[in-house]
């Protein structure tokens, strides 16, 4: 399945880069997902519970959300970080901590084809019933559990 962009949508090298890596993450989000030997309860729209123990750091956060690992920047417009360019694919994050909670985000980042089948973000935690994803990355997350609530850590301050 391939997403599909607004009508007279401009497809630069960066649309076909999220474009490739909403394909590499195609998949059906129902309940208790098992990822990488961890589980977690999707319900209404949240993950309710932290995926790992610890005390998330919001600076940590701000470096994996610019990072080429997440690389959140590319499509998602977050002027706060100090970047000097990012995308306009996807909504702006600006604000989001006060338009989602932590539960709502987490359910976001770990899995957003739950909220979306034709999204363009990749799963940044599910592993299970993904497609063309490379046979030396199945089964591994794009995101740590810990790595994920850092970004929420610092996607909260985001008021």
């Amino acid at each position: 399945m391939m997403a599909r962009l607004p009508l007279g949508a401009r497809v630069t090298p960066a649309t076909r880069v999220c474009m490739a890596l909403a394909a590499a993450t195609l998949a059906a989000a129902a309940g208790c997902v098992a990822t990488g030997g961890v589980s977690y309860t999707l319900a209404d729209g949240e993950i309710r519970e932290p995926l790992t123990a610890g005390n998330p750091d919001a600076e940590r956060g701000r470096k994996v959300l610019v990072s080429r690992e997440a690389n959140c920047i590319l499509c998602h417009a977050v002027p706060e970080t100090g970047e000097r360019f990012f995308g306009n694919l996807a909504p702006p994050l600006s604000g989001i901590g006060r338009r989602l909670t932590a539960a709502q985000m987490r359910a976001r980042i770990a899995d957003p084809l739950a909220f979306n089948r034709e999204s363009i973000m990749p799963a940044y935690y599910r592993v299970e019933g993904l497609n063309r994803v490379a046979e030396n990355l199945r089964g591994k997350p794009v995101l740590s559990a810990a790595q994920i609530e850092d970004v929420i850590a610092y996607l909260q301050t985001l008021q």
